[in-house]
């Protein structure tokens, strides 16, 4: 009953912004463990240098976020 009460407005937001990471932080150490196999990517004609899964979807959810964050940066701005 407590949580819940704390849990409005801008203490979700915190909130969110905790368990989420951390939920697909603990779900991606779970997978390279259990893949640790090397995979390449191959793009068009291009091939990746081969690395585990697990590897590959940490840079991947990095660049997500880091991208996430520099377009709500870009597009935050105010507006008359």
């Amino acid at each position: 009953m407590v949580l819940a009460a704390n849990l409005s407005g801008k203490g979700m937001t915190k909130f969110l912004l905790v368990v989420i990471p951390a939920f697909l932080v603990v779900a991606i150490s779970i997978l390279s463990v259990q893949n640790a196999t090397p995979v390449s990517l191959r793009f068009l004609a291009f091939r990746s240098v081969a690395l585990p899964f697990g590897l590959w979807l940490g840079f991947g959810l990095a660049a997500g976020m880091i991208g996430t964050a520099s377009l709500i940066t870009l597009f935050s701005g105010k507006r008359s």
